[in-house]
């Protein structure tokens, strides 16, 4: 598996009888899926394996589907074949990602990023973000100086976010330790 991979979604079911089998994709925008033809598969954490380790699949094609995305690749020709790869998790390399557009992220490439205010005090580390519908959150956590993290909820739009430098790996807002 390349040092860059990233899990984009799971492998819920087949579909048809040709060997297509249907992906829940992590992303409401699926181009990671679409944009490489390499996908790494590992089993599912939970439930039955039908196989072990990490597979390679070389995509033959992929498209929408409704909610989902449906593909097929070489080597999996049949229903038979694409029910074993049922649960398996799909990584693609981060290599392999579309550009995104000017003022656009990954949260993959915000994870982690040191979080400061406009005056420079340090707020913590963005640990994982949530959609909440109308905007996304950062959640930041601090563990600077006490016994228990804090915890911070930024809505991560212009009117708090200033700066995403992501080569400094860091970003700039407009909020304050007491929020």
């Amino acid at each position: 598996m390349p040092a860059d991979a990233v899990e984009v979604g799971r492998i819920a079911d087949a579909w048809g009888i040709k060997g297509w089998f249907k992906v829940l994709p992590h992303s409401a925008s699926p181009e990671a899926l679409f944009s490489s033809r390499r996908w790494y598969l590992q089993p599912s954490e939970r439930g039955a394996r039908t196989f072990a380790g990490t597979c390679l699949l070389s995509i033959r094609e992929a498209k929408d589907h409704s909610d989902s995305v449906v593909a097929r690749a070489d080597g999996v020709d049949d229903r038979t074949a694409a029910e074993a790869l049922r649960g398996a998790r799909v990584f693609v390399p981060r290599s392999s990602f579309p550009t995104p557009a000017s003022d656009e992220y990954y949260w993959v490439d915000l994870i982690g990023l040191n979080v400061v205010n406009r005056e420079g005090v340090a707020l913590g580390e963005v640990r994982e973000l949530l959609t909440t519908g109308p905007q996304t959150v950062l959640v930041i956590e601090d563990r600077a100086g006490v016994d228990k993290p804090v915890e911070r909820m930024i809505p991560f739009v212009s009117a708090f976010v200033d700066t995403v430098n992501l080569a400094a790996r860091r970003i700039t807002v407009d909020w304050q330790p007491d929020y």
